[in-house]
């Protein structure tokens, strides 16, 4: 706790700047926050497991592949997985790519930079002329177009990248689950402490990527290259997918002359913070994929929560929505903490006003979120 208090804030979210300072979350405290919070992000820990399998698969296996017809199927194909996709049966790991495209067209990090270096073009150049050298259209097509192949090598990269981003944070929420099942989380800072303790556990863990072909193994981001878990996939994710995001077809205009999206990327406000829960559930909207696919591994404490409602399941996919839009904060919480100049319990007064700024920074970004809302809901 602080212990030499500055003036309090006069910024419109100064609760929440106060909230921070003083170790709490930006989601208040309560049984029922806990209870929906732990229980979603079992769920989202389930999915997780899946979606980063099938990113790695893909990334391993069906690079430079234009046609990838079976990569949801991770390399076991039988008639009964294939009338399950088409029944949709299954995961959406469409929603998994929607990410990936998200995150690697807002870019920032250095997975982004190392990804327009010489020592990443070099790799890949190799690669392609292996992957074809029977192939003398490729080769020509490649010449020609000097950034068509490596610019699919460079979507594997992300592919690898958000899918050992996610197998951490997998890890992370089931743990999560379990100790909130032995009765070791009880609060909200609880399950901030826990998130952040995994962050700063593996924040350090190197993100490589290499592929096998030809018996040799080229390794199109090697340890060497220094992009590691928290700054370089952690960071340009909860920017890309927590703040930015990408605008919901048939909900904005994508007409130049319309004006209604922003022109500037830094202005997109349509990431998971943002989002308005009511179209979930509505086709063209991406997250619909992830709501669909978490309510299959509610844990049955988190259903009976649900069943208890008005409308019970009649809105399953918005209450999962309304949940995970919690959950997210929690997340944000823990990165916010673990960025921030100085801990929040110091008692030194430059300190404590670098945090301020800090945080206010933060709380401009939140102004036109569902932070409020969520708090309310």
């Amino acid at each position: 706790m602080v212990t030499t208090k500055i003036e309090p804030s006069k910024h419109p979210l100064a609760e929440y700047v106060h909230r921070l300072e003083s170790g709490d979350a930006l989601l208040k405290d309560s049984p029922d926050n806990v209870l929906e919070v732990v229980g979603i992000l079992h769920s989202y820990g389930v999915v997780l497991d899946a979606y980063s399998n099938n990113l790695c698969y893909i990334a391993d296996n069906q690079f430079l592949v234009f046609f990838p017809f079976f990569k949801y199927f991770n390399g076991k194909v039988t008639r009964e997985k294939l009338f399950k996709h088409w029944w949709h049966d299954r995961i959406n790991y469409e929603y998994a790519e929607y990410c990936m495209k998200s995150m690697m067209w807002h870019g920032g990090g250095g997975l982004d930079a190392y990804l327009d270096s010489p020592e990443f073009n070099k790799v890949v150049k190799e690669l392609i002329q292996a992957k074809f050298k029977y192939n003398p259209f490729m080769l020509f097509l490649d010449r020609v177009f000097v950034d068509f192949l490596p610019e699919q090598m460079r979507q594997m990269a992300y592919y690898s990248g958000l899918g050992q981003f996610w197998r951490v944070m997998s890890d992370i929420f089931m743990s999560l689950s379990d100790r909130y099942n032995k009765g070791e989380i009880k609060t909200i800072p609880d399950v901030v402490k826990h998130i952040l303790d995994g962050l700063v556990a593996d924040a350090a863990k190197p993100i490589v990527y290499k592929v096998d072909l030809g018996g040799k193994t080229y390794e199109i981001i090697p340890k060497s290259a220094g992009i590691t878990f928290l700054m370089d996939t952690g960071v340009p994710y909860v920017e890309s997918i927590f703040f930015r995001g990408t605008p919901f077809p048939g909900t904005i205009s994508y007409n130049a002359q319309a004006y209604q999206i922003p022109h500037d990327q830094g202005k997109f406000g349509y990431g998971a913070l943002y989002a308005d829960p009511l179209p979930i559930g509505s086709a063209g909207i991406p997250p619909t994929l992830l709501m669909q696919d978490m309510r299959h591994y509610l844990p049955d404490y988190l259903h009976e929560f649900y069943q208890n409602s008005v409308r019970k399941e009649g809105d399953l996919r918005i209450k999962i929505c309304e949940t995970f839009q919690k959950s997210m904060f929690c997340v944000t919480t823990a990165a916010i903490t673990g960025l921030a100049p100085a801990p929040f319990d110091t008692s030194d007064p430059e300190e404590q006003k670098a945090n301020r700024t800090y945080l206010e920074s933060w709380m401009d970004r939140f102004m036109t979120s569902e932070l409020v809302n969520a708090n309310n809901r």
